[in-house]
C-alpha cells in the first residue's frame, strides 16, 4: 500500500561493537527511530546534543541502572527516559543485557553509520584525486544548511539536505584525476566522463539505508534552463535540496584555485551567479544566498 512500509525482522542498517548494538528503524518528519541492545555489565552514555535536541528511550526488557549525581536509579521493563537541552553526560550500566526503544529529532544514527563512513571514506578519495576540492563537499554543506535556514525547510529535509551536500561528489571516485585535474579545457570525451558523476553518486547512495537521497545528489548540476545534466530538468522537475546544492557548489568551485586558474573573488562569484538567476539558478535560493554572505560579511 502507498505510504506504508513494513520491517518484519530486519533493519535499514545495523552498527555493532563490542558493547552494544544499535539498529535504525526508520527516518522521517525529522526525526529517527533506533533499537539499541546493550550487553551485561557494557555502560551506556546519554550525551547533550545540539539546542533542541530532544531524545526518548523506552526499556523494552532488561534492567539498567542510571548514575544521577551521589544517587542510583534502578530501571527495568516498560521504564521510559525523556532528555532535551541535556547539560553533561548521564552514564548507565546494564546489569542484564538490554534491549530499548529510542527515538530522537537529532541526526544520531549517521554520525555512526558505517554506510555512511564508507561513502564519505570514498568522498576522501575523490579529494585525494582531485587536489582542488579538499574540504570542498564540507563548505557546500555548511552553505546548503544557511540556504535552507533562510528557505525555512523543515527539520527533515535540512537533514537529508546535509548528507545529500556532503556526499554529493562521491560519483567523481569513477572519473580518473588526470581528467579531474587536468590544466586546460577538457574534451568532449572527458566532459562525459565528468557529468556521469551526478549518477554514478545517486546509484551508489540507493544501495544504501539512504537511498531517498540520491536524487538530491543525481540532480545536483541540473539547471533551471533545461541546460543542465545528466537529464536535462528543467524548473520544477529539479528538487529544490538540489538547486541549493548547485548554488553552493557553484560558488565554492568558483571561489578556490582550480587547475586551470585561479580562485575569483566572492564578490565576483557572486554577481555571476546572481547575473544567471532565473536563467540557471532558482532566484530565492540566490536570494537567500547572497542574504547569508552578506551577513557573514563574506561579501559586501
Amino acid at each position: 500500500m502507498e505510504g506504508l512500509d513494513i520491517l518484519k525482522n530486519e533493519y535499514l542498517e545495523t552498527v555493532q561493537n563490542k558493547s552494544t548494538t544499535l539498529s535504525l528503524l526508520g527516518r522521517g518528519g525529522g526525526m529517527e527511530m533506533m533499537k539499541q541492545t546493550v550487553l551485561k555489565d557494557k555502560l551506556m552514555f546519554l550525551y547533550p546534543g545540539e539546542e533542541d535536541t530532544q531524545e526518548f528511550f523506552y526499556i523494552l526488557k532488561g534492567e539498567l541502572v542510571l548514575q544521577d549525581s551521589d544517587k542510583s536509579i534502578n530501571l527495568g521493563p516498560d521504564d521510559f527516559i525523556s532528555t532535551c537541552n541535556l547539560s553533561e553526560p548521564v552514564q548507565m550500566i546494564a546489569k542484564t543485557d538490554v534491549s530499548i526503544l529510542s527515538v530522537s529529532n537529532s541526526l544520531v544514527f549517521h554520525t555512526i553509520s558505517e554506510e555512511i563512513k564508507e561513502l564519505q571514506r570514498v568522498g576522501g578519495l575523490v579529494e585525494k584525486k582531485d587536489k582542488y576540492t579538499h574540504k570542498h563537499s564540507m563548505r557546500v554543506s555548511q552553505y546548503a544548511i544557511k540556504i535552507a535556514k533562510k528557505l525555512k525547510l523543515d527539520r527533515q529535509r535540512m537533514d537529508d539536505l546535509f548528507i545529500a551536500s556532503i556526499l554529493h561528489d562521491i560519483g567523481k571516485i569513477n572519473v580518473p584525476g588526470e581528467v579531474l585535474n587536468k590544466p586546460g579545457k577538457l574534451t568532449k570525451e572527458e566532459f562525459d566522463l565528468v557529468k556521469k558523476h551526478p549518477g554514478d553518486g545517486a546509484e551508489m547512495l540507493r544501495k544504501t539505508a539512504y537511498s531517498k537521497l540520491a536524487g538530491i545528489v543525481e540532480q545536483h548540476h541540473e539547471r533551471i534552463n533545461g541546460k543542465g545534466y545528466p537529464f536535462g530538468l528543467k524548473e520544477d522537475e529539479i528538487l529544490l535540496e538540489a538547486k541549493i546544492i548547485g548554488v553552493c557548489d557553484t560558488f565554492d568551485a568558483m571561489t578556490e584555485d582550480r587547475s586551470y586558474r585561479k580562485a575569483f573573488s566572492a564578490e565576483y562569484a557572486m554577481e555571476e551567479i546572481r547575473r544567471l538567476s532565473g536563467v540557471q539558478y532558482d532566484p530565492e535560493v540566490v536570494q537567500a544566498f547572497e542574504e547569508v554572505l552578506l551577513q557573514e560579511e563574506i561579501i559586501k
